[in-house]
């Protein structure tokens, strides 16, 4: 299903507001978008909700805050990801944003050299 109007425009947003850390990029994915720094995936958006990459060390920040992993579907049996949904403060204010991005992005830069 393309992303909608209004999707794209939250994207390209999000997009705009996370250029403070480098040149952020979206790519549309499986029906949402992957938010890049180079060549690395750090969010993604899926209904028109920003999802961070987290690890064991910044997962209970983001659990502790009752925000809700992403997950999916599949053959009748539900998949968790490394992702979590951003908080409502960074999707507002450019220096929240570039710290939750920041550590999003170190996250992946950290699974990419461990190869998870």
């Amino acid at each position: 299903m393309p992303a909608s109007s209004e999707e794209k425009e939250f994207v390209s947003y999000l997009v705009e507001l996370m250029q403070s850390i480098g040149p952020v990029n979206a790519r549309p994915m499986f029906g949402g978008f992957g938010i890049f720094l180079g060549k690395l995936m750090f969010g993604l958006v899926a209904d028109s909700i920003l999802y961070l990459k987290v690890d064991q060390n910044t997962r209970p920040d983001f659990a502790a805050r009752n925000l809700e992993a992403f997950s999916y579907v599949k053959n009748n049996k539900n998949y968790n990801m490394s992702y979590y949904q951003a908080p409502e403060e960074a999707l507002e204010n450019p220096e929240d944003m570039a710290t939750w991005a920041n550590r999003a992005y170190a996250v992946a830069l950290a699974a990419k050299k461990t190869g998870k």
